[in-house]
């Protein structure tokens, strides 16, 4: 569990890391969406911060997650423009694909393709079940 120091930076980095994405570095991105960061985790010393990135509408996320990686310098020195105030030292960034979406989305497939046979009809003569609380009741 992270503690609430984390929490609140790792509030901050999301917030600032979608700024520089979309306002910093546009040029990284051209002719595709940005990424959008679905999770950013934080190191308790705060040194290292690993962002998990979601890819929409993109052939291949993970050539995009890469391409993010390579100018991971670039990212930071961008990071560090806009919370040079708030932030001493700005962590090392580790980005990650986060396929949770894709996921949920192959197992709703998976749900709706389940061949669930519908129930038998219920006889109305037959009475709940009563549940016995006591050995000797009859």
């Amino acid at each position: 569990m992270d503690s609430k120091r984390q929490q609140k930076f790792a509030s901050l980095l999301t917030k600032e890391l979608a700024e520089v994405f979309r306002r910093d570095l546009p040029h990284l991105f051209a002719g595709t969406l940005p990424p959008s960061i679905t999770a950013v985790r934080v190191s308790p010393d705060l040194g290292v911060a690993r962002i998990y990135l979601s890819v929409l509408l993109a052939n291949d996320p993970q050539a995009q997650v890469d391409l993010v990686t390579e100018h991971g310098k670039e990212v930071r020195f961008a990071l560090a423009k806009r919370v040079r105030n708030q932030m001493r030292v700005v962590p090392e960034l580790n980005f990650f694909l986060d396929d949770s979406a894709a996921y949920a989305t192959r197992m709703d497939k998976v749900i709706s393709d389940l061949n669930i046979p519908p129930a038998p009809p219920e006889n109305p003569d037959d009475k709940p079940a009563r549940p016995r609380l006591f050995a000797d009741e009859e």
